[in-house]
Order: structure tokens, then sequence, then C-alpha cells
């Protein structure tokens, strides 16, 4: 049975009034509505709350999608245009199946999952001849095309104060890439001499 959480009616209180009131000091304090500004707009006007009587129809979940283990089921409508796939997906996934999002395990093992989509990407762009290209992807060049050092001289920027890092974030994966690279070529090469 699915439910549906937002409707044109208000949901009756579980409790009456005098029993809130008996249990909770001040409880409906607020209750008068010369109290309330708000109330011409909390009535229930047929057509006009915006609310639906029946939930949409349920989508079509043709791939797995990931649901928070707080919610029965997924929303009437998801989105369906990144799917889970690989060793990322498989961390998602494990993270909805095993920890509450109000967990901070949840969102670091969702975060970690980016870093690994991230590395999986890389290596995909690697293996099918298309690798990434730090020069024209980080915009090195539009910044000598299009006024990028006379945009930032005397303006009151406050990104001028990281501006020095930046080459060293961008650039810095790449050039610590290299190095081990090198380095693991000059150790299979010294084996190589020493058979």
């Amino acid at each position: 049975m699915t439910t549906f959480p937002y409707t044109a009616t208000r949901p009756p209180l579980p409790e009456t009034a005098d029993e809130l009131r008996a249990r909770i000091p001040g409880w409906g304090a607020d209750l008068d509505p010369r109290d309330r500004p708000a109330v011409p707009r909390l009535q229930a006007r047929p057509g006009l709350s915006g609310g639906r009587p029946e939930p949409p129809d349920q989508q079509q979940e043709r791939v797995p999608r990931e649901r928070s283990i707080e919610h029965l089921f997924l929303t009437p409508v998801f989105g369906t245009t990144c799917p889970t796939k690989g060793v990322s997906g498989a961390i998602r996934r494990y993270s909805y199946a095993h920890y509450s999002e109000g967990r901070a395990a949840h969102w670091l093992l969702l975060m970690a999952a980016d870093r690994v989509d991230v590395l999986e990407n890389t290596l995909r762009a690697l293996v099918t001849g298309r690798p990434d290209n730090p020069v024209a992807e980080s915009g090195v060049r539009s910044e000598l095309s299009h006024h990028g050092v006379s945009s930032r001289a005397g303006h009151r920027r406050t990104d001028v104060v990281h501006q020095a890092l930046d080459p060293v974030i961008v650039a810095g994966p790449w050039v610590l890439a290299g190095a081990a690279t090198a380095a693991v070529a000059r150790r299979v090469i010294r084996a190589r001499r020493r058979a």
C-alpha cells in the first residue's frame, strides 16, 4: 500500500486538544485565530490548496535505485540519469542499505564513493584512449585569452588569496602521478637489468 504524505486535507491530531493541553503546559496558546495572522491561509478550500487527492502513478523502477532505510518506498517520481555502477555504486548501495541518513557513516561512505567514481572514470578514460586534458578542462587557456590576470588585479577580490594554491591543486595530482609512474618504471628497469 502506498501512502502519500501531502494531501489537500490536514491530518487529524492523534490526541484531542483538551488531552494535549492537560499533558503539555502551554499547549494551544496560538489556537485563537485572532493571535494567528496566517489563519486564512490554513483554511481548507477545495480546489485552491494545491494538494493532490491521490498520489501520482508510481514510476517504473527499471534499474534498482538507492533508497534510504527511513523510507518504505521510493518517491512516485525519481531520477534515472545516473544509475550506480562499479565499485562506487557498490559503496553507495551499501551506505543506503546499512546506515540512516542521520549517521555520519552514511555521508562519509557517499563522499568516498564520489572519490572512487572519479578514479573509475579517470581509469576508464585512459583505457578507452581518451584521457583527461587538464589544460583544457581547467580553463588555463581562457586565463590568457579572456583577461584572467587583469580581472583579478586591483578589484579587491577575495579569491586572490588562494590563487597561489590553484596551480598546486590542479597540477599537483598529475605531477604526483607522473612521479609515481617514473618511480615504478625505474624499479622495473632495474629489476630487468639485474635478472
